[in-house]
This record gives structure tokens, sequence and C-alpha cells, in this order.
């Protein structure tokens, strides 16, 4: 006598943890957990639901994930981002001074505005605005400043040549150091010592560009080898400098409109700063002197800064800067 095998027994009707409405027959693959097409997310094997995935890329966010951003933090060239903060200024002068301004550059109204640096300008209230009136951001802003192409792509070339060496040479920190304290310096100096007077009249000088922290980065990349002067590959790299050196030299004296102070001041602060980045000794030394000398620099330049601001308002009648 036969029998008909046992009927399979029915499924158990499961549904969605996050929609008990919803029957399901899929699973997380991370937790188990029945999930109806609206939870399912697609994961390399099966499907997951959306606490487990929020839950895996919190942990590859504190895990591997912030390690490898660390990484790619630690990977960007400061070089660049100097040079993409200038072109992208850059673009700015010219979005405000219009399509004239991308060679000759920005008038000097709009260059004023901008935050070029200018000893002292009247305004149109019957006051006086510029460094000497306490704007000492402007040696700062200036640094980032241009005028015209020609200018912009120059000193973009030389950033990119001697930054891209003393910044492999002195670490990222270090060479960023260099570059804003020795670009402050030669702004002060430019500022010190640039010409107010002409003829007895008020001349109004709007300085702007790079070159002066460019100068620095150069003064450093000296000292740098100057301390290795003992190799060949140092003793050539030196006598490469002294021929740009004399290079610049006789451009800045004989082309109009190039700021040789604010060259000056920054290629001498950089022969300090490239020591001063470098240091000597164990490590507790090394900081005390990158510590003391950036300060010393510093200090001397808003000492340049003060000098010439009290100099030029002795020059003013009383009140005239507020």
């Amino acid at each position: 006598m036969s029998s008909d095998p046992p009927l399979p027994a029915a499924p158990d009707v499961e549904y969605c943890y996050r929609h008990p409405s919803e029957q399901t027959g899929v699973h997380c693959t991370r937790c188990g957990r029945p999930i109806c097409p609206a939870c399912m997310i697609e994961a390399p094997v099966g499907y997951q639901c959306p606490e487990c995935v929020a839950e895996a890329r919190s942990e590859f966010r504190n895990g591997p994930g912030r390690r490898i951003a660390m990484a790619n933090a630690k990977a960007v060239s400061v070089t660049k981002v100097l040079l993409g903060v200038i072109l992208a200024v850059f673009a700015i002068e010219v979005a405000v001074g219009g399509p004239g301004s991308l060679l000759s550059g920005p008038s000097n109204p709009d260059l004023i505005k901008l935050g070029g640096s200018v000893s002292v300008v009247p305004t149109p209230d019957g006051g006086v605005a510029g460094i000497a009136a306490g704007q000492y951001w402007r040696i700062f802003t200036s640094m980032f400043l241009h005028i015209g192409l020609i200018h912009v792509a120059f000193n973009a070339y030389a950033l990119w040549i001697f930054g891209t060496f003393m910044e492999q040479e002195l670490g990222r920190v270090r060479f960023l150091l260099v570059y804003l304290v020795t670009g402050i310096f030669a702004g002060a100096a430019a500022y010190a010592w640039a010409p107010l007077l002409v003829d007895g009249r008020l001349t109004i000088t709007v300085g702007a560009g790079a070159s002066g922290a460019i100068f620095g980065i150069f003064g450093a990349f000296v000292t740098y080898n100057y301390r290795r002067r003992g190799s060949a590959l140092a003793q050539a790299r030196l006598r490469q400098a002294a021929v740009l050196l004399l290079l610049n030299a006789a451009i800045g004296l004989s082309v109009p409109g190039i700021d040789w102070r604010a060259h000056v001041g920054g290629f001498v602060s950089g022969l300090a700063a490239g020591y001063v980045a470098e240091g000597s000794g164990n490590l507790t030394r090394r900081r005390a002197i990158l510590i003391g000398g950036t300060g010393v620099l510093l200090l001397a330049a808003a000492g340049l800064m003060v000098w010439r601001t009290t100099d030029i308002r002795s020059l003013f009648p009383p009140g005239s800067f507020g």
C-alpha cells in the first residue's frame, strides 16, 4: 500500500524589520534581518540594510578611511596649494578689473580694493587709508595679488621650481613657514623704504606680487646649499644661484615698476629663514631655533612697519589718521 509523501511545510511569512507591513524573503547579509526592496542596498555580496551600511561606513571612517585621509593630507603639496591660491586670486582680479586687466593688471583703485600694498592713500571722505592708517593686513594680502599675466606667470614658474625643491627638503610645515615669514618681511621692507614723496608731492604706489616670498625661498635655497657646500652638487647649485641673483639684480634695477626693495628684503630674510628652518643640534635645539628665529624675523618686520608708520604720520596734519 503506497502513500503520497508529506507536503512541505508552508514557509514562515517574514516582514521587513523597518517596514512591518512589507512581506519579504530577502535578508541583510551583514545582520541577517529581513529587509524589503525599499531597504535593500546593494553590497559586494547580496544586499544590506541601511543601518548596517551606516555602521560599515562609520567603521571605515574611523579605521582605514581615517588612515587613508591622513595619508592623502600628508601627500598634499603646499607649493601646489599656494599656486592654486595665487591663480584663483588672479582670476578674481581679472573678473574685477575686466578683460583688459588680463595683461596689464587691474587699475590702482581696484588693486587697493583687493588688498594691494599701499603706504597711504586719500579716501573720498577726506581721510586716509593704507598701511600707515593701520591696515597692516595689506602686507599679507598683497602677496597673492599680481599685476598682469606675465607677472603671475613668472612668479608661478619660479615658485614651482624653487618651492618644489625646498618643500621636499624642509617639509611642508617649515617650507610654508619660510614662505609666509619671508613674504611678510619683504612686504615690510618694501613699505619701510618705498618713496612716499616725489618733488614734494604724495605719490601713490600700489605693491602686489609673490616675488618677495619667492626671493625668500630662493634665499633659503642658497643657505641650504651653502651648508652643504662640500658636495659638488651643492657647489653647482650655488654657482647657478649666483648667476640668477646677478640677473635679477640687473633686471630689478633697470626695469621700472619692479619693487627691488621687496626682493632684497625677501632674499635677506630668506638667508636667515633657511638656517632657522633647518636649525642644528638635537630635536629640542632645532625646535628652539625654529620658534625663536621665526619670532625674531616677525618682530623685525613689525619694527620696520612701526618705524615707517611713525615717519609717515609725522608728515600729515594731526587727526588725519583718526
